[in-house]
């Protein structure tokens, strides 16, 4: 994809990507994912895919959304230094994700350049991918 063909990033860092349902939207965002971020798109969205065999995938506010058919579990955004994951149902989860949210239930994981903790990461997709998802 050269330089012209790329999606805009917005001031936070975040791939502009219209909205679009099935993995080819997704799969945009990913690609156009800046840097080191794009190689942890790609392994998020793997784990999405081994933890939920009848995944639904969507792009909605410059978000990729994944989810089953009662709803949507998990979505990740980029930002300058870092990827946030959001588990919409994040309090019920095992240990919970570490950091709160205003909205209730609502848990985000934040990714920084270098080593994460990919098992943990997974074990909560697979504990999201269990529970009732969100409608939006």
């Amino acid at each position: 994809m050269s330089d012209a063909d790329r999606p805009r990033l917005l001031s936070s860092g975040n791939p502009q990507i219209p909205k679009g349902e099935g993995p080819a939207p997704v799969r945009a965002y990913i690609e156009a994912m800046p840097g080191w971020k794009r190689e942890v798109g790609e392994c998020l969205d793997r784990m999405a895919v081994r933890a939920c065999p009848d995944l639904r995938k969507a792009v909605r506010w410059n978000t990729p959304f994944y989810g089953k058919e009662d709803g949507w579990f998990f979505c990740m955004y980029c930002y300058t230094a870092h990827v946030q994951l959001t588990f919409f149902r994040g309090a019920d989860l095992v240990p919970p994700p570490p950091r709160q949210s205003k909205v209730a239930g609502v848990r985000y994981v934040d990714i920084r350049e270098g080593a994460w903790d990919q098992a943990q990461v997974e074990d909560w997709l697979v504990q999201a991918a269990q529970r009732p998802g969100v409608q939006f």
